[in-house]
């Protein structure tokens, strides 16, 4: 597995926990836990998604 085709997998684990949780939100709310897991998967996905982007661009 090399280090893009973990960056692509680790981004389509994290969108989907993600939307799990947008729609538990949605739904009933989610709890001061869960929201602080929430804000801390964004920030990884975004770091995640730059991470790709920065490997895209080296030769």
């Amino acid at each position: 597995m090399t280090y893009m085709d973990m960056l692509g997998r680790r981004s389509i684990i994290l969108k989907r926990n993600i939307g799990h949780l947008i729609v538990k939100d949605n739904k009933q709310g989610l709890s001061a836990q869960e929201s602080s897991f929430y804000q801390s998967m964004l920030k990884e996905w975004h770091q995640n998604e730059n991470e790709m982007n920065a490997a895209r661009k080296q030769p």
